[in-house]
């Protein structure tokens, strides 16, 4: 082969080479937004606030950028019981752990519930009393429209997860928005060693376990799944203002829930499935079918991410 036709063959290569890769851009920008990959923020300190909790609190990055931070996974009993949805959790809560009798009257199961959620906040501020690492991928943790939070995992100086901390003292349950793991775990693997850690907890009578009334807990849990069908019941006969149209990218948890028939959990799988290209994505949400997805249409849209 001629000098010549080996230089036309080595640029008809590169030329079908670099067409190739310019029409995969596209897809890999795509790829990696959907990814959203988390960003590791090491030497950060924790900014004392007198609302922050076990699972919420006010953190300071070593530049000096201040974030509030929603654990992923994990949920800390209610120590601040502001207004009825506060006060709603807090009632699912104490259901969940079997505990709503405790005492005998609601005063001091609240009462029980109230201490628990110190406690978590008091230990998480002793986890965190050394510098720690966040993983966080900036995404939106809003309990409501007032300020904003973002999900991170949170790693104490010495090296362990706070969510699976806080689950394994009994001072949380394994419940919220859960995604892939700063080590690449699948989130179904992260949840799962949540209620694992749970289970054990639970066996231990750590924390508020120790409380909890084994032969009435299954009760307080079917009383709390029928109360909360029955809620989404009523919400799907009120219809919502025409101009309550919310972003399915950015809608805070108490958007989510004003919707007709969603409740919590799939509040939060729709929180945990971001972002959205288009509405038909949330088909693909667990608990979403083709009948649902069509109501939840007239409320949510999508932007470009």
């Amino acid at each position: 082969m001629s000098w010549a036709s080996h230089r036309r063959s080595r640029l008809k290569c590169l030329s079908f080479t670099l067409s190739a890769l310019f029409a995969l851009v596209p897809t890999l920008l795509c790829a990696s937004a959907l990814a959203q990959a988390l960003e590791k923020i090491p030497a950060c300190s924790v900014v004392p606030t007198t609302w922050g909790d076990g699972d919420s609190f006010l953190i300071q990055t070593k530049g000096g950028i201040q974030h509030t931070v929603r654990l992923y996974g994990v949920d800390c009993i209610e120590m601040h019981v502001t207004d009825e949805t506060d006060a709603r959790r807090l009632r699912a809560q104490r259901r969940y752990f079997g505990v709503s009798e405790v005492g005998g009257s609601p005063q001091a199961s609240i009462a029980l519930a109230k201490e628990t959620g110190k406690l978590a906040a008091a230990e998480t501020a002793r986890a965190l009393s050394q510098p720690f690492t966040i993983h966080t991928s900036f995404a939106d943790a809003r309990g409501d429209a007032k300020f904003k939070r973002i999900y991170a995992f949170v790693t104490t100086a010495d090296g362990e997860d706070l969510g699976e901390r806080l689950v394994r003292l009994g001072l949380a349950r394994a419940f919220g928005v859960y995604r892939e793991t700063p080590d690449g775990k699948h989130y179904d693997v992260y949840r799962e060693k949540l209620r694992d850690l749970e289970l054990r907890a639970s066996k231990k009578e750590n924390g508020i376990w120790a409380k909890t009334d084994w032969d009435k807990l299954p009760s307080e849990r079917a009383l709390q799944r029928d109360e909360e069908a029955e809620l989404s019941l009523a919400k799907g006969s009120k219809k919502i203002s025409p101009a309550a149209v919310f972003d399915v990218n950015s809608a805070d948890r108490d958007q989510l829930l004003s919707i007709p028939g969603v409740g919590e959990v799939m509040a939060n799988r729709i929180i945990q499935g971001r972002p959205y290209t288009t509405s038909d994505d949330l088909g693909k949400v667990e608990g979403i079918g083709p009948k649902t997805l069509e109501s939840l249409r007239k409320y949510l849209r999508t932007t470009p991410q």
